[in-house]
């Protein structure tokens, strides 16, 4: 991607278990997240500049902070496995998007930070723009908003996600917020779309003790436990409905050359796998215990 924008990417891979390439696809815009939807295509999110025009509509952000290219925008684009793009939504085309600002404390060098992008199965996409503390439902059709929420409160969130029971699950970063206090810190939430309410929250005891103001993520299991990646400190944990930590996890692996912190050991997301799952058929031995 361009220099200067806060992410890496460009390459998509699927590999075997044998650890060979069997598909890939290289967009050098691309960013942060994809996903394969259920009709085999991949549906990604990209960096594209915004037109002049409207990059005089961006509001918000701190002020003189723009690339020098200009103010770059977020792509969702979905394509076929040999690259051929059927379905596209740009940021910049969404006349909803210039009612929620770039949050002051962030530069415009982009728009919307998009980190998420879940697609739905009747082929609408939940996404999250950390930039704009601001998450939406994109209406496939329409390319209209569906449904949005935009709390500052949550700290920009990451990884939010559509669950079995209809809700939304996210992890509240609670970072670039004005005024943090004894109560600051991050949160895992499961909200009521139907009322932007949450009917379920982890945090901290007390709240500083947890607290990862980028990256990070959370995911309900079929258990009813709810694992939760505490990205910047390479954490992750399995907490009950009342918030008891059963299972921890922190990663020994410090890379160097990371790209924010040297010699951090930092996990954007992680997924769970029940032994039993279809994804790890055959791989696991009869009794790993």
């Amino acid at each position: 991607g361009p220099k200067g924008l806060p992410a890496k990417g460009g390459l998509i891979q699927e590999w075997d278990w044998d650890g060979n390439v069997v598909w890939e696809f290289q967009d050098d815009m691309q960013h942060h997240d994809f996903r394969r939807c259920k009709n085999g295509n991949t549906l990604y999110v990209r960096w594209e500049l915004m037109k002049e025009e409207n990059q005089k509509r961006v509001q918000g952000g701190r002020e003189g902070s723009e690339h020098e290219d200009g103010i770059w925008g977020d792509v969702v684009r979905e394509i076929e496995p040999d690259g051929t793009i059927v379905w596209e939504w740009r940021a910049e085309d969404c006349e909803e998007m210039y009612n929620f600002p770039i949050n002051p404390m962030c530069p415009r060098v982009e728009y919307c930070h998009t980190n998420c992008i879940t697609p739905l199965d009747n082929g609408d996409v939940l996404i999250n723009f950390r930039y704009n503390h601001l998450m939406a439902i994109i209406d496939r059709k329409t390319k209209k908003f569906k449904w949005h929420m935009c709390d500052y409160s949550y700290g920009q969130q990451h990884n939010v996600s559509m669950m079995k029971n209809g809700n939304i699950m996210f992890f509240a970063n609670g970072g670039n917020v004005l005024s943090i206090g004894p109560e600051g810190g991050s949160s895992v939430v499961e909200l009521d779309p139907k009322t932007k309410k949450p009917v379920w929250q982890y945090r901290g005891s007390p709240p500083f003790t947890f607290f990862s103001w980028f990256i990070s993520g959370a995911e309900r299991l079929d258990s009813g436990t709810t694992s939760i990646t505490e990205g910047i400190w390479g954490r992750l944990f399995e907490v009950t409905p009342d918030g008891e930590t059963i299972w921890e996890y922190i990663s020994p692996f410090f890379v160097e050359d990371h790209q924010t912190f040297k010699g951090a050991n930092s996990i954007f997301r992680n997924y769970f796998y029940a032994p039993d799952a279809v994804e790890l058929a055959g791989r696991l031995p009869a009794d790993p215990w």
